[in-house]
């Protein structure tokens, strides 16, 4: 296939087994043979690129885009890597701040496709889509001369395809019980998965853990003889405007982000880019953070607030979030979540401030069946539910249904962010 445009490549990349689009696959298999060997076969771009490497449950992408505007702000050439996507698979690669060019991402993939077409053919070292995508964002790296590259762990940490990287200093973020089909039942056994990224004398920077997940990092580190820092924030304050928090050293930080949770992800942030720097970072550095965006994380357009939230956890943050800055605001709720997340506690937890909700099916493969969804929503007290199958109806159906004063909602899925958010812009 010849790559000429974005749409060829994007066509090109889907052709290989997408994962996270899978239900179902043998998690131990995944191994890290494929993405070397392609790695090998464009000359190693990952040797020499040191790298902050970030793993946990939630609050990854957050953390990566809050270390990449701390790097940027202390004048380095900076690579990210993230995903999934919400709107284009193109927003995964990011250097210098914003998406590689649509020209750099096909010829990096055309000098790439050579290499994934012979292990294709090779029932052993057969890529995936994330291994490919993996390289590809290594090479992109190389070929921009980025000083440093912040890099998001896809699935777990052991097995993933970005364990490979030199990591100067790793992050974990939190460790919650998700993915148990793959990575385990227990906090323990996905601990232990997520801690497969510590490297010997490389510090690990870590949120407070639950016992059952320190008790693995701990046996990780001392294995690995690995430094430990936790870090959380000393206090921080919510408002309509954003965060501010308090290190523990008493600096004060401000970024227009919402959530309690992300006091804790910008404190992980601002340590691992010390950790890497090997100072602390100035008062103009940690200014950066004014300018960071977060996108599909309790993120405004106005009265309208577009989220991702998928677990029970993420959708307590996101209703306790709203009900401090918008105290006894009604909501109409545009949902749609994937059929392995805990679809009844999510809704749940978005119910009590719910006056009307529109159920609507993001991800034809992965979503939960919206009639699913709907007598969740009924049970669980919402008084009002209808449900529109397409979501650019179901975001046009909850406009419509909106009072004043109202807060409109989407959330439960990155895929239903992606679908909606350009109709938000």
């Amino acid at each position: 296939m010849e790559l000429q445009t974005l749409t060829d490549a994007e066509h090109y990349l889907e052709g290989f087994l997408n994962l996270e689009r899978t239900r179902g696959f043998d998690y131990e298999r995944l191994g890290l043979s494929r993405i070397r060997a392609l790695l090998e076969a464009v000359g190693h771009p990952e040797e020499g690129l040191p790298c902050v490497h970030i793993a946990g449950s939630k609050g990854k992408g957050s953390v990566a885009l809050a270390v990449e505007s701390l790097l940027l702000g202390a004048g380095l050439r900076i690579g990210t890597y993230t995903s999934p996507h919400l709107e284009t698979w193109q927003e995964r690669f990011r250097i210098g701040g914003a998406p590689v060019a649509e020209s750099q991402l096909v010829a990096a993939l055309r000098r790439l496709q050579a290499a994934a077409e012979r292990q294709r053919a090779d029932p052993d070292l057969r890529p995936s889509f994330f291994d490919v995508s993996t390289a590809l964002a290594l090479l992109l790296f190389r070929e921009a001369g980025v000083d440093a590259a912040v890099v998001e762990v896809g699935l777990g940490g052991r097995l993933d395809s970005t364990n490979v990287v030199e990591s100067r200093v790793s992050v974990l973020t939190s460790v919650q019980l998700e993915h148990t089909d793959k990575l385990g039942s227990t906090l323990e056994k996905i601990a232990r998965e997520k801690a497969g990224i510590l490297r010997s004398g490389v510090p690990l920077v870590y949120a407070p853990l639950a016992h059952e997940a320190m008790a693995a990092v701990m046996a990780r580190a001392v294995a690995e003889n690995t430094p430990l820092d936790e870090v959380s924030p000393a206090h921080s304050e919510l408002s309509e405007r954003g965060l501010r928090l308090r290190l523990s050293d008493k600096r004060e930080v401000f970024a227009p982000v919402l959530g309690r949770c992300q006091a804790t992800n910008l404190a992980l942030a601002i340590r691992a880019v010390e950790q890497f720097l090997g100072r602390s970072l100035l008062s103009h550095e940690l200014k950066s953070l004014e300018g960071l965006r977060l996108p599909a994380r309790i993120e405004r357009f106005g009265q309208v607030v577009l989220d991702s939230a998928h677990t029970p956890d993420s959708a307590r943050e996101l209703r306790e979030t709203l009900q401090v800055i918008w105290p006894e605001r009604s909501w109409v709720l545009v949902v749609s979540i994937s059929r392995d997340k805990d679809a009844a506690q999510v809704i749940e937890e978005l119910a009590p401030p719910t006056r009307a909700a529109v159920i609507t099916r993001a991800e034809p493969l992965r979503s939960e069946s919206p009639e699913a969804l709907a007598a969740l929503a009924r049970a669980a007290g919402i008084e009002q539910v209808v449900v529109r199958s397409d979501p650019k109806r179901a975001l046009a159906w909850a406009r419509e249904q909106l009072c004043p004063g109202e807060a409109l909602v989407l959330t439960g899925s990155v895929y239903l962010a992606g679908a909606l958010r350009s109709s938000l812009t």
